[in-house]
């Protein structure tokens, strides 16, 4: 709040709008402390986030200097703009005159490296390597001056980066810092020396590092500095042994290496479980390592994992249940029983529950009743584990039937899929309740789900064909693949779907094979799509899957998709942190599958 009780932002648009740069550079001369603190945040963080607002903040760089020199109390503030303004620029060479402008402003800024204020003398030491060797070198001396003066250990090891980035040469002296008294100097020396240093990296460079970070743990400076420069840890997981040596030594990395390296899990897991510290996501993740562990190796995560289960946050306890159940443990079902009946409705539930009844199977049948129970209190979501029990959504059918009608909810489609699984045991209910869905058109996309079910459920493909050929004809080629699941009985369809093909389109493709079983014209679309190496989640069939399915697999695609198979890091990444098998082996096990079964074909 400012001074008068107002929001500092809303001050700021007093000034002019957020966005309008000279605004915010008014706005940061206010008397208002709060108003120059609000118009500084918008102009360090938006300049990142937006490519407009970092294009017109580079406009300014001489007002932005200016006001460095004359708003002590922003200071530093504007010196961190400055770099990151010369840093961003060598991302693009449209942005190369941002660094250029930067640079001429720097000799009138430079004397703030003898600054009483640590921050300010930091500011300018990485403003100084943000602009380069093209522009920087000459300041290289008063770099070595500051090293000489400076008292501070964090700006001392920024010194150290700074000069390792601009000075050529082969950089002897950091040796010299290896064994440095104070840690952050020492850890800079031996970043800097790793970097250029040949893989796989020396075992006694790793050890200075370890030994430097174990003195003073901090979070890596990633986006601070410019390019060649590389944070130790970053380094360090470009090379597995070396990773894993740093990891026993106390760098915390076990989840990153294997994020990076396949068949890590059982090297790693020691290491994983020593760092925890029980929040949820760390237990999703050890959920996730722990389905590529082998069973022998399973009691020590069952141990780490079951005090959790009375943790009082419920995505902690839920994500305790899911590790447990990858684990095998078998208190998993009771517990996940136990969660859906007190907490039907998060999305941790059902993650939990769907862990479950991956890993326990029929064992897990009390967890799909506690679902059945739940049906319309939970979250949508967990009505997916039914599919897995028909025999429990048998006996909640006229339920579901009922759901198709929430729409809005998120409950009518997967009510739909569950409706699938079941096939003709659906019965009369459910299929003049998916007739409904069909014909009413509440939702194209849940109508569409509920024509293939119908199809699936009566036989009788008419009024599934009737609505996809208006939908086809109607420009909507999104339905192509909910239409093709009619199998052959949608073949009156093929004219609209065939001009899609033509486009090379993927999943043109796999509807016309599934209609025609045509391989000449769809064969190489496909190869080409799976030669992407995406994942294999998703409501479209993958390629590879088809392919398999398929039997057959172009010449062409072979070495490409064993390279891929054989690779000894990871092709994909799991950025949503999944509890399940890593989607990078989910990928890996159907391209194996294809390559053991498939035939090559020229």
């Amino acid at each position: 709040m400012g001074s008068d009780g107002v929001d500092g932002t809303e001050l700021v648009h007093a000034y002019g709008e957020a966005e309008d740069i000279p605004g915010l550079l008014r706005a940061m001369e206010s008397e208002d402390p709060d108003v120059r603190e609000a118009a500084v945040e918008w102009l360090c963080s938006a300049s990142w986030r937006e490519d407009s607002f970092f294009t017109a903040t580079a406009r300014t760089v001489p007002e932005l200097a200016r006001l460095a020199l004359e708003l002590p109390g922003h200071r530093a503030d504007l010196l961190d703009l400055l770099g990151d303004l010369a840093h961003r620029a060598q991302w693009s060479e449209e942005d190369a005159p941002a660094r250029q402008a930067v640079a001429e402003e720097l000799p009138s800024l430079l004397h703030f490296a003898h600054d009483a204020d640590t921050d300010v003398r930091s500011a300018v030491v990485v403003l100084i390597a943000a602009c380069g060797q093209e522009y920087a070198l000459p300041h290289v001396p008063l770099l070595w001056a500051r090293f000489a003066e400076e008292t501070d250990p964090l700006v001392r090891g920024r010194v150290v980066t700074a000069l390792a980035l601009l000075e050529t040469g082969d950089g002897g002296w950091r040796r010299d810092l290896l064994t440095d008294a104070e840690p952050r100097v020492a850890l800079a020396a031996a970043e800097d020396l790793l970097r250029t240093a040949e893989l796989p990296l020396p075992d006694a460079l790793v050890d200075h590092g370890v030994r430097a970070y174990a003195a003073d743990p901090h979070e890596p400076e990633r986006a601070l500095w410019p390019a060649p420069h590389k944070v130790f840890t970053d380094r360090l997981l470009e090379d597995p042994e070396a990773a894993l040596r740093a990891t026993a030594g106390g760098v915390p990395l076990a989840f990153e290496i294997v994020d990076t390296w396949r068949d890590r899990e059982a090297d790693v897991l020691p290491w994983a479980l020593r760092t925890m510290t029980g929040e949820d996501w760390e237990l999703s993740r050890l959920a996730q390592l722990t389905c590529s562990l082998p069973a022998e190796r399973h009691e020590p995560v069952r141990a780490h994992v079951r005090p959790y289960l009375t943790a009082d946050d419920p995505a902690v306890r839920a994500a305790a249940i899911s590790a447990l159940a990858r684990a095998h443990a078998p208190e998993a079902v009771e517990e996940a029983v136990r969660l859906v009946e007190e907490l039907p409705g998060p999305y941790v539930t059902f993650r939990a529950a769907t862990a479950v009844a991956e890993e326990f199977g029929a064992e897990a049948l009390p967890v799909a009743r506690a679902v059945a129970r739940r049906l319309d209190q939970g979250s949508y979501y967990l009505l997916e584990v039914l599919k897995l029990y028909p025999e429990v959504a048998l006996e909640v059918i006229e339920e579901l039937t009922e759901l198709l009608a929430r729409t809005g909810t998120g409950y009518p489609p997967v009510a739909v899929a569950v409706l699938h699984e079941l096939g003709p045991a659906a019965g009369d209910l459910a299929e003049r309740a998916l007739l409904a869905c069909v014909t009413e058109r509440a939702h194209s996309s849940v109508s569409a789900v509920a024509a293939v079910a119908l199809h699936r459920i009566s036989g009788d493909p008419g009024p599934a064909l009737s609505f996809f050929r208006e939908e086809l004809s109607a420009g909507f080629s999104g339905v192509t693949d909910w239409a093709s699941q009619l199998g052959p009985a949608a073949e009156p369809l093929l004219p609209f779907i065939e001009p899609l093909l033509a486009g090379g389109s993927e999943v043109a493709a796999t509807a016309v094979w599934r209609i025609t079983g045509r391989t000449e014209d769809t064969l190489e679309p496909l190869a080409r799509g799976a030669l992407r190496c995406e994942r294999l989640y998703g409501s479209l069939p993958h390629p590879l899957t088809t392919l398999t399915e398929m039997g057959l697999v172009p010449r062409f695609a072979v070495d490409p998709l064993r390279q891929a198979a054989e690779s000894p890091t990871r092709v994909l990444k799991d950025l949503m942190c999944g509890e399940a098998l890593h989607p990078d082996y989910v990928l890996r096990n159907a391209v194996r599958k294809l390559l053991e079964t498939a035939r090559v074909v020229e």
